[in-house]
């Protein structure tokens, strides 16, 4: 725990769109959740700038009463929420940024240090996008990284630091066994994410599969209408977007998450919410995965789909003590908390002397 003289004065800025934490989807929030608790636990004085409905033992400073999920995308939601910080910016040592570029730009306003975690692919557009941000900025874009995969698109942005997202252990107790009569697919119902594959898989594999997840935008809803509810029958089903319990639940009873990827993915947080449950997760080699998995010890990382159904028979194999210890040893709240402490008094010791020039940690998730 900090000491009260070397404490800092941090405000975290989350996105808009869902509570902190989330009721059902928002990964984001979740991560912003632990790093808020873990921060206040450790003695620091921080304030959340989130929807109003959310819940913390930081002090909350809101503009929105409730998330205004609906408009999500929306410019003028978002815009006042970050300009509410951008009001109080003096009061604060070091800003905590989740919120995407636009909250990046608006950094650039203000003398106080900010460090900016990049939650998502920085891949073609987005990628061009926070390359403008970076050159108008200048020295103040100081970018935090999931995984060393997500920089590899663009790997000369200002990297400051590498924080691998944690998970609440606590929510996510291990099961006794491994085994389980289906498998499941967890995520957004975008082509990327998968769905559809993981339901051929099952097929090929001759075993159940539970589908769970986000599908509230209008491309999502195309994509189950035309893609997976053609498929849907009293072997594959969709039982919508759930609850923590309900997730927690329906991965117990598991015998693998299928994470069928298509993109480069920056982390994937259901994966170690899966291990830390102690359920091996079966991906393709894409993005995070690598960095995520052990394979043969957590999991298994494939090429293909064939060696994703070749792979689910080794599944039972997988001890889920040691699915639990990898998250426990790698991706606890605690680790990440230190690693933003870590991030944020190097942001502030530049910010006091520019000329100490920037030395980056990386902070490796293994």
């Amino acid at each position: 725990m900090s000491s009260r003289s070397d404490a800092l004065r941090i405000a975290i800025l989350s996105p808009p769109w869902f509570a902190v934490p989330p009721v059902r989807y928002g990964g984001i929030e979740a991560v912003v959740s632990l790093l808020t608790e873990g921060l206040v636990a450790n003695g620091h004085e921080v304030t959340l700038f989130a929807a109003g409905n959310s819940r913390t033992s930081a002090q909350l400073s809101f503009v929105h009463d409730e998330a205004p999920s609906g408009q999500l995308g929306m410019s003028q939601p978002e815009l006042l929420h970050s300009l509410a910080l951008l009001e109080r910016a003096d009061d604060f040592d070091v800003i905590s940024d989740h919120s995407g570029p636009l909250g990046l730009t608006i950094s650039g306003l203000v003398a106080t240090p900010s460090v900016h975690t990049v939650h998502g692919a920085v891949g073609g557009e987005p990628g061009r996008l926070y390359q403008s941000i970076t050159n108008v900025i200048g020295e103040r874009a100081r970018l935090v990284s999931l995984t060393l995969s997500q920089r590899a698109p663009m790997p000369a942005l200002p990297w400051f630091a590498n924080v691998p997202n944690a998970v609440d252990l606590s929510a996510h107790p291990c099961r006794a066994r491994s085994g389980g009569s289906y498998l499941f697919w967890l995520g957004r119902m975008s082509p990327d994410k998968g769905a559809e594959d993981a339901i051929a898989v099952a097929r090929r594999a001759g075993l159940p599969l539970v589908l769970a997840g986000k599908m509230s935008d209008p491309a999502e809803k195309e994509y189950f209408e035309q893609h997976v509810r053609p498929k849907l029958d009293d072997e594959i089903r969709y039982v919508g977007e759930v609850d923590g319990t309900e997730r927690v639940r329906l991965l117990h009873g598991s015998r693998a998450l299928l994470f069928p990827i298509s993109w480069e993915e920056p982390f994937g947080l259901v994966m170690i919410e899966a291990m830390a449950c102690g359920v091996p997760v079966i991906a393709t080699r894409r993005g995070s995965v690598p960095e995520v998995i052990e394979h043969g010890r957590t999991g298994f990382i494939v090429d293909s789909l064939d060696e994703m159904v070749e792979r689910i028979g080794d599944a039972t194999a997988i001890d889920p003590r040691d699915c639990r210890r990898s998250v426990e040893r790698r991706f606890a709240p605690e680790r990440m908390v230190d690693r933003y402490v870590d991030a944020f008094r190097r942001a502030v010791n530049e910010s006091a002397d520019p000329a100490a020039g920037r030395l980056e940690t990386v902070a490796l998730s293994a």
